[in-house]
């Protein structure tokens, strides 16, 4: 299971990328402060482990950038767009599936994951003390799979919200998001049905670059489920999107 890293409680944040854990020691802060950064838009860079359960930024350009630059970068919004472009890429072949009984995520829904991309549950997510790395909007994660076992820096991240519109759930989870811009919407299909996607487009405030990411949302008896696509980059982004769509194409209500 992912657990929180360790905190001075003995707790543990969930697992994540570096730059997630980073934002989170330096953004959570006493009320009146500045808000906290969402864990599903902090830049994923690879972690080094340098002791049991405590991890640091890994080495490379991506992690020197991380060191190397301020956090002040702001844009402005500007018009969205209301349809978002269909996906080219085709869905990556199935290799497990997460989400049903004895998989490492007990979700509403089950989906099939690609080859080496590891699944794991995020423990305890509805603790308050973790809220700002946990929650994003009306959504609370609750399993990530991890794409670094395949040689890409990301993760693939299920959501849960209440019930109600798919629509209105995802509009949520991506206005809660920081300094998003190029947001576009559009009905799809799925394998169980009807789903609402999105891609846009994320500023990093860390590196001063612009990323894309996208999610679906689905409405199921136990609520609304989102399945987000992050990423190190763009190009790492974009080389992902088969197991996004391998995600979409064999979902399944549970």
């Amino acid at each position: 299971m992912t657990r929180p890293s360790p905190s001075p409680a003995g707790r543990r944040r969930p697992a994540g990328d570096a730059a997630s854990q980073g934002a989170a020691r330096r953004r959570v802060r006493p009320s009146g402060g500045r808000p906290a950064r969402h864990y599903a838009d902090a830049h994923e860079t690879p972690d080094t482990d340098v002791g049991p359960g405590r991890r640091r930024p890994g080495g490379g350009a991506a992690a020197r950038r991380l060191r190397r630059r301020g956090a002040d970068a702001e844009i402005a919004q500007g018009p969205r767009p209301t349809a978002a472009p269909a996906t080219d890429a085709p869905a990556a072949a199935p290799h497990r599936t997460v989400g049903g009984p004895g998989s490492a995520c007990a979700l509403p829904v089950s989906f099939g994951v690609a080859e080496k991309w590891t699944p794991k549950a995020v423990e305890d997510p509805e603790n308050p003390e973790f809220a700002a790395l946990t929650r994003q909007g009306p959504a609370t994660v609750r399993c990530e799979v991890d794409a670094k076992p395949a040689g890409h820096v990301g993760f693939l991240r299920v959501w849960t919200a209440g019930k109600g519109p798919a629509r209105t759930a995802l509009e949520g989870f991506v206005k809660a998001a920081r300094n998003t811009s190029d947001v576009a919407y559009r009905e799809g299909g799925s394998g169980a049905g009807p789903v609402t996607e999105v891609t846009y487009t994320v500023r990093d405030e860390l590196t001063e670059e612009s990323k894309e990411e996208r999610a679906f949302a689905v409405t199921t008896p136990k609520g609304t489920v989102i399945v987000h696509l992050g990423g190190l980059d763009t190009a790492e982004h974009r080389a992902m999107v088969p197991a996004y769509e391998l995600a979409r194409t064999t979902l399944k209500t549970l």
